[in-house]
């Protein structure tokens, strides 16, 4: 496996440590970085690129983006990120919002690759809609979002969520049905889909308030 070279954080760790500041942070380990930083610099925050433990000082809310989510497990422990995210999530000092594969990470632990922190309590299986072909874009229903649009890419399904998990977002299928797409749980989010490849702040500015 091909590992980045981490960038001198010099320059790069923007976000305020002040008490009480809100201030967040993007794992640039791989896959879907530059849309969420955008997003947050459009609701008017500075946001640190983390690619290394000390980049991680200071952040309050870190999303851990989509892309693959074997690799992205294999890339935070090389880089020895997964014990201190993890270690600060369970002490109540990090929320975490997890997209795609983020949001794989953060479900229970399972038999079945990749490794998972167990944070936040789904059953959630991988590329569950089937292969990149099989993408696409739809309407999801919401009662804490208006006009919420869903970007499946190879997106996981959540198959079961604890009594805690509150559902933010589901998504209906043509018979009906429905699922859930957006949950969350104290300082934890996760979504199937990828709201940062959309025009509207609304998701991430509902994380930052966790």
């Amino acid at each position: 496996m091909d590992l980045p070279t981490p960038l001198d954080p010099r320059g790069r760790v923007t976000a305020s440590s002040a008490p009480g500041a809100v201030a967040p942070g993007v794992l640039a380990l791989q896959g879907s970085v530059a849309p969420h930083c955008a997003h947050f610099r459009s609701l008017g925050h500075d946001v640190a690129e983390v690619r290394l433990p000390r980049q991680l000082e200071g952040v309050t809310h870190l999303v851990i983006p989509g892309g693959e989510s074997t690799t992205l497990a294999k890339l935070l422990r090389f880089y020895e990120l997964w014990d201190p995210i993890a270690t600060r999530a369970r002490e109540g000092s990090l929320a975490i919002f997890g997209t795609c594969a983020g949001a794989i990470l953060l479900g229970r632990t399972s038999p079945t690759p990749p490794p998972r922190f167990g944070l936040l309590d789904i059953e959630i299986d991988r590329n569950a809609y089937g292969r990149q072909i099989d993408s696409f874009v739809a309407p999801v229903d919401s009662d804490e979002f208006d006009d919420l649009e869903g970007v499946f890419i190879r997106a996981p399904r959540i198959r079961a969520c604890g009594p805690d998990v509150e559902v933010l977002a589901r998504l209906r299928s043509a018979d009906g049905s429905t699922e859930p797409v957006l949950v969350a749980c104290g300082r934890l989010m996760a979504a199937t889909f990828h709201p940062e490849l959309t025009r509207s702040d609304s998701v991430h500015s509902r994380f930052l308030q966790r």
